[in-house]
């Protein structure tokens, strides 16, 4: 049956679709031997050859689903021209050829869905799909309820307009105060722009969970397989942008650990792998 390119490589597990897009106007695709940059090209998986620079893909992969608690100081990618520290480092171990949904800065720490479900990752990170990401910002003093209730009236960035689902005081410390802020789309540094932008920067960024599924429990560099009922509620998720969530209200301050950088990949664990 002939199928988009991008869809064939999705399923396939290989990337999410607009990752897929991406390789296919590069020119990493080929189709019986010719590369192919259009996007709107087809192919059949049964009769094609269709390989991604070089290699042949197969008939799609068992579907895998992980929560990863990304580390502080390491990039969300599997390869890196600066040679900085990687993902690659807590999901090397996976059997099947996964990849990360979306992007946490080199200096945020927090949950980060990783799968090779690629048409799962597209629902999570097309912004019409309103996925909510749950994160806590650390600031200096006490925002004031005018910075809190301008967060969600919304706030004019360099590329468009921005808001907040959610935003509340979450808990304080002497000097700072942790807050709670809910987005639906994952532009870049979105939630340290919203906060510079109402005049409370950011000093310390968390990804509490990413649509409904969290890091509570775990440690920095811990990968976690999710459950068949935690696959099926993130399937759910797109269109649920405005409704209020219990789920993510409960949310706790990010992991404590000494040291600085990412921890070391034999301190990592992973939790059981789902049933089939």
């Amino acid at each position: 049956m002939l199928e988009r390119l991008q869809k064939i490589l999705a399923h396939a597990g290989v990337a999410s679709r607009r990752k897929a897009e991406t390789l296919i106007e590069d020119g990493h695709v080929t189709v019986n031997g010719k590369v192919v940059r259009e996007l709107g090209s087809k192919a059949d998986l049964r009769e094609d050859v269709i390989q991604v620079d070089g290699r042949t893909i197969r008939e799609e992969q068992d579907k895998v689903y992980y929560v990863l608690y990304k580390p502080v100081g390491c990039v969300t990618t599997l390869s890196d021209p600066e040679k900085r520290a990687t993902i690659k480092t807590y999901i090397e171990h996976v059997p099947e050829r996964v990849y990360p949904v979306g992007r946490l800065d080199y200096d945020v720490e927090g949950a980060l869905i990783v799968t090779n479900d690629g048409d799962l990752a597209h629902l999570l990170m097309h912004p019409r799909f309103g996925v909510r990401r749950t994160y806590l910002a650390k600031v200096h003093g006490v925002p004031t309820e005018e910075q809190i209730e301008q967060l969600i009236k919304g706030v004019r960035l360099e590329d468009g307009r921005a808001k907040a689902l959610e935003a509340e005081l979450h808990s304080r410390t002497p000097k700072n105060t942790w807050v709670r802020v809910v987005v639906a789309e994952g532009r870049q540094h979105m939630v340290k722009r919203l906060m510079e932008a109402v005049g409370a920067p950011v000093q310390k960024l968390f990804r509490a969970d990413y649509g409904g599924i969290g890091v509570a429990g775990m440690s920095p560099g811990e990968l976690r397989e999710l459950t068949r009922a935690e696959v099926e509620f993130l399937k759910g998720q797109a269109g649920k942008k405005a409704e209020a969530s219990d789920r993510s209200r409960r949310v706790a301050l990010p992991a404590r650990r000494h040291g600085h950088g990412p921890p070391p990949p034999g301190g990592r664990r992973q939790r059981g792998r789902q049933k089939k």
